[in-house]
């Protein structure tokens, strides 16, 4: 009978205490990481009575650097307390790609290759040379820079390129009601640069479009030249009908 009662006792006390350890019935619910810094991490875990750990980074332009951007498990799901939640974090440098070498390529494409490695096209500057529209120098920042060096994606190449013997000018494309981007994307395709940009509307580029442009539609200017452009907004600005005179 003793020898019963002992283990009847062992066991209750073997449960209440495996209880305790697990904390059955205790869950809480986990919160939403998403946008929390880096630095506050360690306070809004010990908050909710949870640890995380930090398993992996990524590059997303769109969410502020050193914050969290994906977390598991996800927020609203029960666990119990001092469960860790593994996160995904915003990389606080940003991504970096080895520059491509454009020498010799044409001018577009040394604008495809530098959209594929995650870069972007500068200004075009033409220069005498019989290479007609092809690259002779990349330039980042007003220097000369060297194929293979690391630099930020999204960056800005400038291009050298030569005039050739014949056919230095070009037309001017027609860019009434498009956005800031598109106008950018048919001057190059032209070998034009865009000039000054004046908004008449607020600096608000997702709704600006071009109202006037300066050289004119089928203007011929040289090469590497220069067109202004002038935006007005869509919400205050029917382009659904071009007029004839754009300062009416």
């Amino acid at each position: 009978m003793i020898a019963i009662v002992l283990t009847i006792v062992l066991l209750w006390v073997s449960l209440r205490l495996l209880n305790v350890y697990t904390r059955h019935g205790s869950y809480i619910t986990v919160p939403d990481f998403k946008g929390v810094s880096i630095g506050t991490l360690e306070d809004f875990a010990d908050d909710h009575d949870l640890e995380y750990i930090i398993n992996d980074s990524l590059y997303d332009y769109s969410m502020t650097k050193g914050t969290v951007a994906l977390q598991d498990p996800m927020p609203g799901t029960r666990v119990k307390k001092n469960r860790k939640v593994y996160l995904t974090v915003v990389a606080l440098k940003p991504e970096q790609v080895a520059m491509p070498n454009l020498v010799d390529l044409t001018m577009r494409q040394a604008a495809s290759m530098l959209e594929t490695f995650g870069l972007k096209t500068g200004s075009l500057t033409y220069v005498p040379d019989i290479a007609h529209n092809a690259v002779l120098r990349q330039k980042y920042k007003g220097a000369d820079i060297k194929t293979g060096t690391l630099i930020e994606k999204g960056s800005r190449i400038d291009l050298i390129l030569g005039k050739g013997s014949d056919n230095t000018s070009t037309g001017v494309p027609n860019l009434f009601g498009k956005s800031q981007s598109e106008a950018l994307e048919l001057l190059q395709k032209a070998s034009l640069n865009i000039g000054n940009e004046i908004f008449l509307d607020g600096n608000d580029i997702s709704t600006a479009r071009v109202y006037k442009q300066k050289p004119g539609e089928n203007a011929s200017i040289q090469y590497g030249g220069t067109v202004d452009l002038w935006y007005r907004s869509v919400d205050k600005y029917d382009f659904t009908i071009k007029k004839t005179d754009p300062d009416e």
